[in-house]
């Protein structure tokens, strides 16, 4: 790995960090801009490098930093929301595949890109919320209370950041000389 592949993979990893701080309260699942780096890693850096930026942030918390929207540590694990950050790197992973396999240069197929690493972040989300607040929380959830308060509380503010990032990644691509799976992009 070349150093200006590992700098851009923690400079990703900080970014959704610094998304965790930036955090509206709503019940269960916070709403945070941590999502915003999740696309852009996958866009920018590629499928394997997008997720090895967001692996690096889920370890960088659980081991001890306090990253995460309610800190760190290893105990992070048994929070219902941590499938979430599950999620954020197989979304990173899902949304740079698109990107690079089908060459996406639009801003409609970039947000169909970003579309499915969201529903792949809110499916692992979701299922971990489920689970925890059944066996661990041990305050279960129905489905309908799970969808709602870890899917449809949230999902719209995020919609609406893939749609803006979808915008900016379209402006971005062409213009950025630090793509590491950089290929020739064709609309």
């Amino acid at each position: 790995m070349k150093t200006r592949s590992m700098a851009l993979v923690a400079l990703f990893a900080a970014l959704t960090a610094i998304g965790g701080f930036i955090k509206i309260p709503i019940p269960y699942v916070p709403f945070t801009l941590q999502i915003v780096s999740v696309y852009l890693a996958g866009c920018l850096l590629g499928p394997k490098y997008g997720m090895l930026s967001q692996l690096v942030y889920v370890l960088i918390g659980l081991a001890g930093a306090p990253v995460f929207a309610e800190g760190g540590g290893l105990g992070y694990v048994f929070k219902p929301t941590f499938g979430y950050l599950i999620g954020f790197i197989l979304g990173a992973y899902v949304n740079g595949w698109f990107i690079q396999r089908f060459k996406f240069a639009r801003v409609a197929s970039i947000f169909l890109a970003n579309f499915s690493s969201l529903l792949v972040v809110y499916l692992i989300g979701c299922l971990w919320l489920y689970a925890s607040m059944k066996f661990v929380v041990e305050k279960p959830f129905t489905i309908g209370q799970t969808l709602l308060f870890g899917f449809a509380l949230p999902v719209p503010g995020d919609i609406f950041l893939c749609i803006i990032c979808s915008i900016l990644i379209a402006r971005l691509l062409p213009r950025t000389n630090f793509i590491i799976h950089r290929q020739e992009v064709v609309s």
